[in-house]
């Protein structure tokens, strides 16, 4: 789910919101086994329905060895707590492992959570809260919050839409559908003439004619009204009666968007008959999502053919890994070899696109009937589909040349099937059960042979032939990528491998490291021929030797000819002629969980803003084509697309106006082109928004205590991770800071205050807090003294992790935590607000004697540098992997300079740094073979955009590397692009203005010490959550490991 979602408390009725999500994604409506999974999943919605659906295997319980953390005695905090309440309890305690074992794997979450959750829930403080919360009736309307800013809309931003009971896949459709401006205006300017409205007398015309009413009310609302999201329930009223019920665990939503097409399609036609009777071709609807395709084929002996319309286009994703491939198994099915048809092939068909329609919608069927088990399925594989799409190769115009490409393709793909069934008689050789890699049995033959019997090593002997053993084994993929020797294959370590030994823990690096030479002794206890000649080792040795590079020299031609016909095949169809017919993605509908239940949304491409938009339910919030890639293509956890929609360049993609202006003032002309009475509708529904605020602001003032004003409010919605723009004057404080971080981890903070409910209901607020305290800290200071990882870092979880794993002096850790308690945004029900107001007392009497607020800000200063390091390290990782090189760069030599900065205080304070030098190296090469090849196409618009890169980004990223703790590694590649632009002087393929701009160029490439260094700052970012940070840190760690390019989950 998203981070918003996640970013909830599990408190009140915020707790309803979640576990409401949960029912949708599992099916399961037991509300207190779902409350006890959320529970033992610290609150994690994600990992929570993982729990509930999936069947992990049991992990072995470990037990926590810490040290014990602090006592509160002599503390800061501690002398301002009540000294009759425990000290805080040791990690290795009972009471203390409750809050450790809560961030391991559950071992069976179906039971033990469930039995920990009976024993430990609140029941009277349950049922107190419940009763004070059944009178805020306007929350379930905004949204559970006090604050404005986030019930009302901003700007012109997109609206989302309310769930009223497992009704997600509504919004999801309308959204996609809405955000087509096409499909927009035709809603909202539809109308019938009265007499029209009058003659209508059928229960379905009507039907249809109050659905559209509504829609357009639905649509006007989310152009114009000034809520955050919108109520859908008069329009869903009217699909009551045609779909099962809503208490029902989900809507089939394949079968609501063709009934929904179908019923506006009926809708529209009334407005056509005024016209032209009948004819269906003058239909809005069916001209903006209906195509045709024409089917050909051979049936028993007989060729037929036939013309369809199609709305949305079914394809199966079984056994296919590409949209491309689902399509072509959709057009081709059977044998339509002419030479065949008549004889053995009884069945065959192709199809061919006639007409494709504006809207391009593919329907991917995901679940399939289980006949064993009796009931449907969810197909969770990938299926990976691309930003734009070419139609070309599906469309009836091209058949010929199409035909003709399938049959190369069709011969290449035997040819390569040929070719790997050869290279695997040579890598897995043998004639028994066991099989092996013909040429590691030759070079363990070679070892046999050279191998002493035991008895007859001396050391005089040993010291001879320890030349012919003091390599080490080579590596499989080693010996058949390289046939020229063992020599040269050792030495063809890539310099990915060279870093990673370098930079893994002790345990990693030497199970990576190469196995160093065998003794003498060691070599006598292996199994050695009893007696062979001089004469004899040297002949075997030459033959086995010969043959070896024989058999490697085959592999190596087997790979390379399988690579070549691998390039073949993917760019079969990179034709230009092919790529005419473009279509752009403009929507992603997702479903996530199972066959029967599950929760939907969806990915929007905003053309105006030039960015993905996710819509879920209420949220709306930005997000990226790598998000999309983890949540839709399929394969991790249950999330996957079932719609794609595509559109071509006849669809309009920005508002009735293209011109220039703002995007406000688009959206306000749009809103002033409706008819007066859906303005009228906007505007009243505006004028109640705002009687809903006074009221509810009356409610709060007599609820809610006052807080106090802070003078660095406004700064509090900037994240301190935002970048590098933020002026000097709007520097946050030391309290913006802390309390950024506060924020943070509010919901791991909320959890703690979930768990005092029987402390806070027997021995009062201050004993609540007491244990709160202990507990997260006991928590906290465990997850500080887990051996990390390479795909996991505890410092981006929580800033007290930072804290104590850098020995923060123990003042600053309890405050930070006391703050932390002491944060405004948490949960409003009763136990939350009195610890809080305890908090804020306490902090109020820790003087300037206690803590030294200097070194405080110091390092609240430094951890937000750390978690900005992070965020700039990790987006430029994955544009790295997308290969989005420029924009990758200048995150990358960000992240290296405030890197830098951080690691002046100690080792742990930021990452690792040659992680980041290598990539900002990779990058720089990349970059400047690019450039160069620009520079030397010789076209102005290339030569000027290679020249921009190198004086851009190129030279002032070198300015920076070269100084004198530059690595060899940095002054290598240096040289290496150095020397790329140098070999070009005197090129007599060069035109004369061409030289002399090279000749002005180098002088700054070769030596700019002199020179001002300005590197174009990175794009700000939007704050990330710890979950959200943590995951994105592993998978792309992961992904950097594995050396593939895996999309951030």
């Amino acid at each position: 789910m998203t981070a918003e979602l996640r970013a909830r408390g599990c408190g009140g009725e915020d707790c309803q919101v979640l576990l409401n999500q949960m029912k949708e994604i599992t099916g399961i409506q037991d509300s207190a086994f779902l409350l006890a999974a959320l529970k033992a999943a610290d609150g994690d919605l994600m990992e929570a329905v993982t729990f509930l659906t999936e069947d992990p295997a049991p992990e072995p319980v470990q037990s926590a060895a810490a040290a014990e953390p602090s006592a509160w005695e002599g503390s800061v905090v501690g002398k301002q707590l009540p000294q009759d309440v425990g000290a805080a309890p040791a990690p290795h305690n009972q009471d203390s492992l409750r809050t450790a074992n809560t961030v391991r794997p559950l071992e069976s979450p179906k039971a033990s959570a469930a039995e920990r959750d009976a024993a430990e829930r609140p029941q009277d403080a349950h049922s107190a809260e419940n009763k004070n919360r059944s009178k805020r009736k306007r929350c379930e309307v905004w949204g559970e919050s006090p604050k404005q800013s986030d019930w009302r809309r901003a700007g012109d931003w997109p609206v989302g839409m309310k769930n009223i009971g497992n009704t997600c896949w509504f919004s999801a459709v309308i959204q996609s559908l809405f955000q087509l401006p096409d499909f927009r205006r035709l809603v909202l300017g539809y109308s019938l003439p009265q007499n029209v409205l009058e003659s209508c007398r059928s229960h379905t015309g009507k039907r249809n004619i109050a659905f559209m009413q509504e829609l357009q009310c639905l649509f006007a609302l989310m152009l114009g009204t000034w809520r955050k999201f919108v109520d859908p329930s008069a329009a869903l009223e009217l699909l009551r009666d045609v779909f099962r019920s809503a208490e029902q665990p989900q809507q089939d939503v394949s079968e609501f968007t063709h009934k929904l097409l179908d019923w506006l399609e009926d809708a529209f036609q009334l407005t056509v008959n005024v016209t032209s009777l009948g004819d269906k071709s003058e239909n809005p609807m069916v001209q903006l999502f209906y195509g045709t395709f024409l089917t050909e084929g051979v049936h028993e002996g007989n060729t037929f053919s036939k013309i369809e319309t199609f709305g949305q286009y079914p394809l199966q994703v079984n056994g296919y890994r590409n949209l491309n491939e689902c399509l072509e198994g959709a057009m081709v099915e059977g044998e339509m070899d002419e030479a065949t048809a008549s004889q053995s092939v009884k069945y065959g068909q192709e199809r061919w696109f006639t007409k494709l329609p504006p809207v391009l919608t593919f329907e991917l069927s995901r679940f399939e009937f289980n006949q064993s088990l009796g009931q449907p399925e969810k197909i969770h594989t990938k299926l990976e589909f691309p930003q734009t799409m070419y139609m070309d190769r599906y469309l009836y115009c091209n058949k010929d040349l199409i035909q003709m490409k399938r049959e190369e393709m069709k011969r290449l793909k035997e040819k390569m099937v040929t070719l790997q069934q050869k290279l695997e008689r040579y890598m897995e050789y043998g004639s028994g059960p066991a099989r092996f890699p013909l040429p590691d049995m030759l070079q363990y033959v070679l070892e046999f042979i050279a191998t002493k019997p035991a008895g007859a090593v001396s050391s005089a002997q040993s010291s001879q032939t320890a030349p012919l053993h003091s390599q080490a084994k080579p590596n499989v993929l080693d010996v058949l990528s390289q046939p020229n020797g063992i020599q040269e294959r050792t030495d063809a370590r890539t310099e990915d491998e060279a870093f990673f030994v370098a930079n893994s823990s002790p345990q990693q690096s030497s199970s990576m490291d190469l196995q160093p030479p065998v003794s003498p002794a060691e070599l006598s206890e292996r199994p050695a021929p009893h007696v062979v000649s001089r004469e004899e080792l040297n002949l075997v040795q030459t033959c086995l030797q010969r043959w070896r590079n024989e058999i490697e020299q085959d592999v190596q031609d087997l790979k390379e000819s399988i690579a070549r016909i691998n390039l073949s095949i993917e760019q079969m169809y990179c034709d230009p002629l092919l790529q005419q017919v473009p279509y752009r993605l403009h929507a992603v509908l997702v479903h996530e969980g199972q066959a029967n239940a599950g929760h939907y949304w969806a990915f929007i491409y905003d053309q105006r803003r030039k960015r993905w938009l996710k819509y879920n339910d209420i949220s709306v919030t930005e997000s990226s084509w790598e998000e999309l890639e983890r949540e839709s293509f399929g394969g991790l956890r249950n999330a996957s697309a079932y719609c794609l929609m595509y559109i071509s360049d006849q669809v309009s993609p920005v508002g009735a106006d293209e011109d220039e202006g703002p995007e406000a003032r688009q959206l306000q002309k749009e809103v002033e082109a409706l008819s007066p009475e859906l303005r009228h509708y906007i505007q009243e529904d505006n004028w109640r928004l705002e009687q809903e605020a006074e009221e509810w602001d009356e409610e709060q003032s007599c609820k809610i205590p006052q807080m106090e004003p802070s003078p660095t409010s406004e700064l509090q919605d900037l994240s301190s991770e935002s970048g590098p723009e933020q002026s000097p004057v709007c520097e946050p404080s030391v309290h913006s800071l802390s309390s950024e971080h506060a924020r943070i981890a509010k919901e791991q903070t909320a959890k703690a205050i979930a768990n005092t409910a029987d402390a806070y209901e027997k021995n009062g607020v201050e004993a609540a807090l007491c244990e709160a305290f202990h507990e997260e800290y006991s928590r906290l200071y465990l997850l500080s003294k887990e051996t990390p990882t390479p795909q996991n870092d505890a410092r981006l979880q929580h800033v007290l992790i930072y804290f104590l794993q850098n020995n923060a002096p123990q003042q600053v850790v309890e405050r930070t935590l006391l703050e932390q308690f002491a944060d405004k945004n948490l949960s409003y029900d009763e136990r939350s607000i009195s610890i809080m107001k305890v908090a804020r007392a306490k902090l109020s009497e820790i003087g300037p004697d206690d803590v030294d607020m200097e070194e405080y800000k110091r390092w609240h200063e430094d951890y937000s540098l750390f978690r900005k390091v992070s965020i700039y390290l990790l987006t430029g990782l994955e544009l790295y992997q997308n290969r989005k090189y420029q924009e990758s760069l200048t995150y990358l030599v960000y992240a290296y300079q405030s890197n830098t900065k951080l690691l002046l205080k100690g080792t742990n304070r930021g990452v690792s740094e040659s992680l980041i030098a290598l990539y900002r190296r990779k990058c720089l090469l990349k970059l400047n073979e690019v450039a160069a090849s620009l520079f030397v196409s010789c076209e102005e618009a290339h030569v000027s955009e290679g020249v921009s890169i190198l004086n851009e980004l190129i030279i002032p990223c070198m300015h920076l590397m070269n100084n004198f703790e530059i690595s060899k590694e940095d002054l290598d590649a240096i040289e290496v692009m150095r020397n790329r632009w140098c070999s070009y002087l005197g090129r007599e393929d060069m035109d004369a203005k061409l030289q002399m701009k090279l000749g002005e160029l180098l002088p700054r490439l070769l030596d700019g010490s002199t020179e001002v260094i300005v590197l174009k700052e990175p794009p700000k970012i939007r704050p990330n959550s710890p979950y959200d940070l943590c995951s994105r840190f592993a998978a792309v760690m992961e992904s950097i490991h594995g050396a593939s390019a895996v999309a951030v989950q």
